[in-house]
Formats: structure tokens, C-alpha cells, sequence
């Protein structure tokens, strides 16, 4: 049984008991106060009506009280002066303090030698020093091309860096994520690619498990091949690098580089059969070059990613630069995407996402939130995460989408010519890569054409390997707080300037209340002069207030030429 709270309830006896007790308390207490002659403070009777010269002293009374006011007003600007001068002295002090450290700093750092400062992981520059790494220090290079846009996903500085290192250097192309284009498409593109490099086409594993890839039963003879847990083209890839180290006589090093997204740490997880490297939706995950061992004769270079250039389209800028989707300011984002629906078809744009007819951008991302239900109070839409998310679908694997490739009439690059596509094709047995493809191609199932949005390409995107070319988005800021340091010295200046002048102000009326004074003596002794004066002072003030005055008042009645 569960114990109740003590009730309340008292009995009539015991509560008038309590109330007789609280009364005799009271009046024992007024007692006390009596004996003590408790008196309340008198108020101020003031001036008496019948007193004389009553209005006299009253206003005697409210000078002093003036005077009092305006000398603790005095004062108190006395102090803050005091105070400001202060402040200011100890702040010339510490900044010259400051600067006798940094000299002090610069001339130590200059004797001992310039040493390099270790870069931000995160910053731009660091990414081009790794990835620059890589591309030294591998023998074969593998670019990773998204096949959805292969050609925007070729960077020629990188194509350019490889041909001319020299020292038997090849370049591969990777055509990744071939399971999210139509097969008739993929084929063009690889009968398009393989013309310039030796090109493989390739399906890396998606769901890897904590240490290793999910293997392929033996028992079955028919396996569904659209598992995301299976990966193509791992056997052609592996043999082709493998021939070409056995034509080296040495274990080769294989560095894998391309922009965000493509795919370039799942590729070299598939090869190794487990979990190696990191790999996400979000951009720029790998930030370091990173060894894995293959086997005994190879080792794959994981690499970040390349830096997209300012230069480049909307578009290519949207899909290739590494854009933190994290960030509050989402800016980027929806500019990003923005230019990836401007570049589709709006028809299959709504087909894929099943939505009504919409005018603009602006107007497919509201209606999306709301079928999805992303709404904020109010039931407004929320464009940010909706824009967040269309933007990782199109550079993850989720929507299919194509580009056309290049005609047959349209020339190489100008990097390309006859003579390095040839060094480039030396040394690996293309009919073997070819059949090993064909093979791959028909293993896997394809979208149709229908299901699949065709993508207006950009091109060829343009991107920065040197380190000295990197422009860092800090840069602005130092400019910024330089500016705004700046600000604040002359704000400074300006508030010295102007306690001066107030200091000098306060000067001028102290002589000026000097001089009425001792004119008011000469009034006292020469009563007669004194009206003269005064009569001269007053014609005087006129002619200048006549002077003073603009040209439509000069018609006018001046007052102060009447005459009595």
C-alpha cells in the first residue's frame, strides 16, 4: 500500500489556539514600539507663506540646487577625460610593446632561417601538395572519370603534368559508375576514350562490410548482378597493371587521382577486396596521400581530389569543386544546383522526381520540400536541406543521368598529339582490355534510356596542381581585418583630434567668462560709459546681423533701426 501525505487539517480547538497566540505576539510588539518612542521622520515644512522675501529664497534655493547640479556634471566629465587619456596612453603602450615583439620575433626567425609553417589539412594548398606527391611517386597514373560525364570529369593540367614528367609514365583512364548510364551510351564513350588512352570500364563495391567486400557464392549459377555489393572490372584492371609491372622488372606504384565524387577510394577498396580507405557522399574526404598494398608487385596511391578552377562554368563548378554541404551558408549550394537543372531537361527532370510543372529552380526545390515534407515553422519550405540533398544525389550514385560524347569531326585536345597517344597506348595488349570490357558490359544491367536524364556536359574542366596558383578563400579575410584595423587607427586619431579641440573649446570660454566679468566692473565704476558702450555694442550686433542675413531678407523691417 502507498503512504499518503500527511493532510492538513487542523481541529478547530488547536487553530483558534494558534490565532489567540498570534494576537497577544502582536500587541506585545506594539507595546515595545511605545516604551522605545518609535518616531517617523519629520517631513520638511518648507518656507512658510507668511515668511518675508519667501520667492527671494526660493530661488536662492533653486540656483544652489543648479549650481550643485552643473559642478557634479563637471566633474563627472573630468574623470571620463582622465579616464579616456588613460586608456589611451596604455593602449600606445601595449601596441608598441607589441610591435618591439614582432621585431624582436622577425629578427630571431630571420637569423635561425626561414622555416616553412605546416599547412591546414583542410586548405586547398595542402590538397595540391598531396596530390603532387602522388603523381611523382607513381608509375602508372589511373584517372578516375564518373561515367555519367566523363568528359567533365577529365582535368588536361593533370593529363598535360603526366605526358610531360617522362620516365615511361602512363596515364589509364578509370570509366567509373557504369551501372547509371544506358549501355548504348557507355559503349560510344568507350570507343570515344580508348582512340586517346587505354580505357577500363569499371563498377566499384558500394556496401563494403566492416573489414571486407561481401563474396559471390560459388554454389549459384545465376546471380543477380544488380546488387550494389558487387564490383566489374576489378580481373581486367588487376591484369592489365600486373603485365605492365612484369614489362618493368620492378614493383610499380599505381597513383589514383580525379575530381570529388568520381569514385577513386572505392576503386582502390574493390581492388584490395576490403575496407582500406574512407569513403563517404561528402566531398574531399580523403585529405592525404594514402599507401594500400595490392600484392607483392603493386601498391595503389590514394589521392584528394583535384581542385576545380574558378575559371570553369556554373556547372562544372557545381559538380566538380568540393562544396562542404555541412556549412550554414548555403549559397554555393543552391547556385550549384541552380545550374545542374538548368542544364536538363525539364521533362525528365519531373519524370525522375515525379513533380508537377515548375517555372524555375527556385520553384522545383519549394514544391520537392513540401512533397518530401521538409518544411520549417510556418509551414515554409526548407530550400537549403532540400538543395543539400538534390545536390548529393546527382554527385553520388542515386539519379541516372548521361552526356552525349564528342563527335568524330572534333579534334584532341591540343595536349594530345599522335606521337604521346602512342608512347601512352606502349606496353599495354589493347585487344585483351577490349574483350575484358565487352565482358563487363554484358554482365551488368543498365537503365533504360527512357529512366535516364540526358546532361547537357561542360566539357573539359580546367583545374589547379601547382600550389602557387591556389588562391585560399583566408586570404580575403586577412585583407578584410587589415581594412578593418586600419578603420580603427584613424577612428582613434579622430578621437584624439577632437578631445584637443574640446580641451581648447573649454580654454576659450574660460577667458570669455573672464573678460564679461571685467567689463561688468568698469559698468559698476562709469554707469554713463557703460550705457554708451552698450549702445555701440548694440549697433554693432545689428550692422553684423544685417550683414549675416541672405538677400531676400534685405527688404525686410529691421527693428533695431527704429529710433525712440
Amino acid at each position: 500500500a502507498e503512504l499518503r501525505k500527511a493532510s492538513k487539517r487542523l481541529s478547530c480547538h488547536k487553530r483558534y489556539k494558534i490565532q489567540k497566540k498570534i494576537r497577544e505576539h502582536h500587541r506585545k510588539v506594539r507595546k515595545e514600539a511605545k516604551k522605545r518612542g518609535h518616531k517617523k521622520p519629520k517631513k520638511d515644512p518648507g518656507v512658510p507663506s507668511a515668511a518675508p522675501f519667501k520667492e527671494e529664497l526660493l530661488r536662492e534655493a533653486e540656483q544652489r540646487k543648479q549650481r550643485l547640479e552643473e559642478l557634479k556634471k563637471k566633474q563627472k566629465l573630468n574623470r571620463q577625460k582622465e579616464h579616456e587619456k588613460k586608456r589611451k596612453l596604455e593602449a600606445k603602450k601595449n601596441a608598441a610593446k607589441t610591435k618591439e615583439k614582432a621585431e624582436g620575433k622577425e629578427s630571431s626567425g630571420k637569423s635561425k632561417g626561414k622555416t616553412k609553417k605546416p599547412l591546414n589539412k583542410n586548405s586547398k594548398k595542402s590538397f595540391c601538395r598531396e596530390l603532387n606527391k602522388v603523381l611523382e611517386a607513381s608509375d602508372v597514373v589511373l584517372e578516375v572519370l564518373d561515367a555519367r560525364d566523363p568528359m567533365g570529369c577529365r582535368c588536361p593540367q593533370l593529363e598535360q603534368a603526366v605526358i610531360s614528367s617522362g620516365g615511361n609514365k602512363k596515364l589509364l583512364l578509370v570509366l567509373n559508375k557504369i551501372d547509371l548510364v544506358p549501355k548504348d551510351n557507355l559503349e560510344k564513350w568507350l570507343n570515344y576514350l580508348k582512340k586517346e588512352f587505354p580505357t577500363v570500364a569499371f563498377k566499384s563495391a558500394t556496401l563494403m562490410k566492416d573489414k571486407t567486400v561481401e563474396q559471390l557464392p560459388k554454389r549459384r549459377g545465376r546471380v543477380d548482378l544488380s546488387k550494389p555489393s558487387q564490383c566489374f572490372g576489378t580481373k581486367c584492371l588487376l591484369k592489365l597493371l600486373q603485365e605492365h609491372g612484369k614489362t618493368q622488372n620492378k614493383a610499380i606504384q599505381v597513383g589514383v587521382v580525379g575530381f570529388p565524387n568520381v569514385g577513386k577510394s572505392s576503386i582502390i577498396n574493390s581492388l584490395k577486396g576490403a575496407r582500406a580507405c574512407n569513403v563517404s557522399i561528402a566531398r574531399g574526404v580523403t585529405k592525404s596521400m594514402q599507401i594500400v598494398h595490392i600484392d607483392k608487385q603493386m601498391k595503389m596511391l590514394d589521392s584528394p581530389s583535384i581542385i576545380a578552377d574558378p575559371s570553369n562554368s556554373a556547372l562544372a563548378l557545381a559538380l566538380r569543386s568540393i562544396i562542404d554541404t555541412e556549412e550554414p551558408g548555403s549559397a554555393d549550394v543552391l547556385g550549384s544546383v541552380n545550374a545542374i537543372i538548368n542544364n536538363c531537361s525539364k521533362q525528365q527532370v519531373m519524370m525522375q522526381y515525379s513533380m508537377p510543372d515548375f517555372r524555375n529552380p527556385e520553384e522545383f526545390l519549394s514544391l520537392l520540400a513540401q512533397k518530401r515534407g521538409m518544411l520549417k515553422k510556418g509551414g515554409v519550405p526548407d530550400i537549403e536541406n532540400i538543395a543539400k540533398l538534390v545536390l548529393c544525389d546527382w554527385t553520388g550514385g542515386k539519379i541516372s543521368y548521361h552526356s552525349e560524347p564528342p563527335g568524330s569531326q572534333t579534334p584532341p585536345p591540343p595536349h594530345l598529339t599522335e606521337q604521346k597517344i602512342a608512347e601512352m597506348q606502349e606496353g599495354f595488349n589493347l585487344k585483351n582490355l577490349e574483350e575484358e570490357n565487352s565482358n563487363t558490359v554484358q554482365a551488368l544491367k543498365y537503365p533504360s534510356p527512357a529512366s535516364s536524364i540526358i546532361f547537357q556536359s561542360a566539357g573539359m574542366a580546367n583545374g589547379t596542381i601547382e600550389e602557387n596558383k591556389v588562391i585560399e578563400e583566408g586570404s580575403k579575410w586577412k585583407n578584410m581585418e587589415r581594412t578593418k584595423e586600419e578603420e580603427e587607427e584613424e577612428e582613434e586619431e579622430e578621437e584624439e583630434e577632437f578631445t584637443e579641440s574640446d580641451d581648447n573649446e573649454d580654454d576659450m570660454e574660460e577667458e570669455e567668462n573672464e573678460e564679461e566679468s571685467k567689463v561688468l566692473e568698469k559698468q559698476q565704476a562709469n554707469p554713463a560709459n557703460s550705457e554708451e558702450q552698450m549702445a555701440e555694442g548694440e549697433h554693432s550686433t545689428s550692422l553684423s546681423f544685417s550683414l549675416d542675413k541672405p538677400a531676400e531678407e534685405d527688404d525686410a523691417y529691421d527693428f533695431n533701426t527704429d529710433y525712440v
